[in-house]
């Protein structure tokens, strides 16, 4: 689970989000949508700790792994596919490297004995006797060839490096995953893996995609950022956007029939004000006409 308290980003005069409390539970798969330049990828930048909120908190519980697909395509590049999944486990990744360091001394002495021990078994712990295997199921899963597993990152096309940096962002079952346009470079095949890969998925998802057909098929929630604010709705895309213009087309028939109301109010207190059988009527119906408004219906910041 991952909760926002009253969260705000500001960049000089120019508010991206005020007073943002959600909570994202475990078991759902939220999609992250908003106009172009709203702040969705800012967004999970803040869940994920890049960039710090200007006011408010992001609280994720002690002990959950949060995983985020990375959008650099040339962090990695003197590693290979397969060492670059791995990192997406990076404590794992620094227990590994660490091992290796000690085992490649020289000199290895009693305290690096009783060092290595300590390692090897948080390593078993944490899985790693099955990583390279879960690791290398992954980049087959999504379409990167057993012989390009061990090639350098700098070596493979655009379209291969976003598939690694996917395998990356899924592998050691984080608690947390948010991905920004996951579905970007990808052939249909590894779109459907990847949307059945989340509906098996048990913990929390945010994602931001373009890809309505995506959001549709993977989202139990939509996360509609509008206004410096992000709202949750139950349900995929579709339903989102089918409630919302409901929601619209309900507030607008109120406000006519409250517009219409006030005229025919306004036109009782002209007729009749100047009448002194019926002024008492026309006083009490400037009073009604006093205390009624219409509802302020912004439309959305989308184009």
């Amino acid at each position: 689970m991952i909760t926002t308290d009253h969260l705000a980003l500001s960049y000089g005069k120019r508010t991206l989000f005020e007073n943002v409390s959600v909570k994202l539970t475990p078991g759902n798969c939220y999609g992250l949508i908003g106009a172009n330049g709203a702040g969705k990828s800012t967004f999970l930048k803040i869940l994920a700790g890049d960039i710090e909120p200007t006011a408010g908190s992001v609280h994720v519980p002690k002990g959950l792994r949060i995983s985020v697909l990375r959008q650099d395509h040339f962090a990695f590049d003197d590693v290979s596919a397969l060492d670059t999944v791995i990192v997406g486990h990076r404590h794992l990744f620094e227990v590994m490297r660490a091992k290796e360091t000690l085992y490649a001394k020289p000199d290895f002495n009693d305290e690096d004995g009783i060092r290595v021990s300590e390692l090897e078994s948080e390593f078993t712990d944490l899985g790693g006797w099955d990583a390279e295997t879960n690791a290398a199921q992954l980049l087959s899963s999504l379409g990167i060839s057993v012989e390009q597993h061990g090639r350098l990152m700098k070596e493979l096309s655009g379209s291969e490096k976003v598939r690694v940096l996917l395998a990356q962002s899924l592998f050691g079952d984080p608690e947390i995953l948010l991905m920004d346009e996951p579905t970007n470079h990808l052939d249909v095949d590894s779109i459907l893996k990847l949307e059945a890969f989340l509906a098996d998925f048990k913990h929390t998802v945010i994602v931001v995609s373009h890809d309505r057909h995506f959001l549709n098929n993977v989202c139990t929630h939509i996360a509609d950022i509008d206004f410096q604010k992000v709202q949750l709705y139950s349900g995929n895309y579709a339903f989102w956007y089918e409630s919302s213009q409901l929601a619209l087309k309900q507030a607008r028939d109120q406000n006519k029939k409250t517009a219409d109301k006030i005229k025919e109010l306004q036109e009782f207190v002209r007729r009749f004000s100047a009448n002194a059988s019926k002024s008492s009527q026309a006083t009490s119906r400037k009073k009604i006409l006093d205390k009624i408004d219409l509802a302020e219906i912004k439309p959305s910041s989308r184009k």
